[in-house]
Order: C-alpha cells, then structure tokens, then sequence
C-alpha cells in the first residue's frame, strides 16, 4: 500500500502541479517542464482527446490527477468498502493534496527566502504562490519589513485541511 500511495501521490502531484502552471499561465523551467510532462504525458495526451481544454484550463491535468487518486483508494475496495465510499475517500484524498501541494509550495518559498532569495526556482515557486498570497497580502500589512502573508497562507490552509476532515470524518 506504501508504495502504491507513493507512486500515486508523486504522479497525482505532477497532474496537479501541471493543471495550476497552466491555470495561472506560469512558464516553468526547462527541468522542471520536461520532468512534470513526461511523468503525466502518458496519461493527459489521451485524456485530451476526450476532455479537451476549456476556458483555458487543462481539465486532461486536472481530472488525471482525481482518476490517479482513484485508483490508488480502490485498494480500499479490497478491505470491503463500498464503490460510494471508495468515491468519497478519494475526493477527500484528491483536496487534500491539492492543500498540501499549496503547503508545500509556500514552505519551499518560505525557505527560499531564508536560504538563497536568488535561487533559480525562486521566481517560479514565487509565481505559482502569487495568486494565493495577493488577496492575503492585501488584508494582512507588513510587519516592520517582514511579510506575514506566507505565514497566514499556511494556517489557512491548515484550517481548510482541518474543515475538509471534519467534513468526511462522519462518511467512513
């Protein structure tokens, strides 16, 4: 089961990653392009062909990710749970790591800034984060000269994560 929720999370992830750099048009780096559309090419090509983009969103991307996050909770099936419940499990599995892909991208932004602001990841880690910390950094000043707004980000993501467990806690 490890190794199935290991393969699924990192392939899931790279779905997930190329459905947000498409969504707010950012241009990734060449390393990071050739290892995120080689590692769901395979599957989004033939998805396209029946869920072609729309509104300029790479719904292939997106709905890879929801079928990869599926099949790794059918085991769940395998220890008597119903397809219903199976279903629910992976569309709570399926936001939760849309959360914590949003976690994890504003740690490595947050590090970045400490280690080396300079990095050459960093304006793309910046640019995947900037539609989630500008409404934020529009309600939560500056302190002294330190932004806060990654910070905010995290907690309200970790709410979020702690709301959508309440909200399936009752289901399973």
């Amino acid at each position: 089961m490890l190794i199935v929720d290991a393969i699924a999370t990192l392939l899931g992830g790279a779905l997930l990653l190329r459905f947000w750099m498409q969504a707010i048009r950012v241009r990734p780096p060449a390393s990071v392009a050739q290892f995120t559309f080689q590692l769901s090419d395979w599957l989004v090509r033939p998805l396209r062909r029946i869920v072609p983009g729309v509104g300029g969103y790479d719904w292939a991307s997106l709905i890879g990710a929801f079928l990869i996050v599926l099949l790794a909770t059918s085991v769940l099936l395998l220890a008597g749970l119903s397809p219903q419940m199976v279903a629910l499990a992976a569309l709570q599995r399926f936001l939760s790591w849309i959360l914590y892909g949003f976690m994890a991208l504003l740690i490595v932004e947050a590090i970045f800034s400490w280690v080396n602001p300079h990095a050459p990841l960093a304006p793309f880690v910046r640019a995947l984060n900037e539609p989630l910390l500008r409404p934020i950094r529009r309600t939560v000043p500056l302190v002294g000269n330190l932004d806060l707004s990654l910070l905010v980000a995290v907690i309200l993501l970790q709410i979020a994560q702690i709301l959508l467990g309440m909200l399936f806690s009752g289901h399973f």
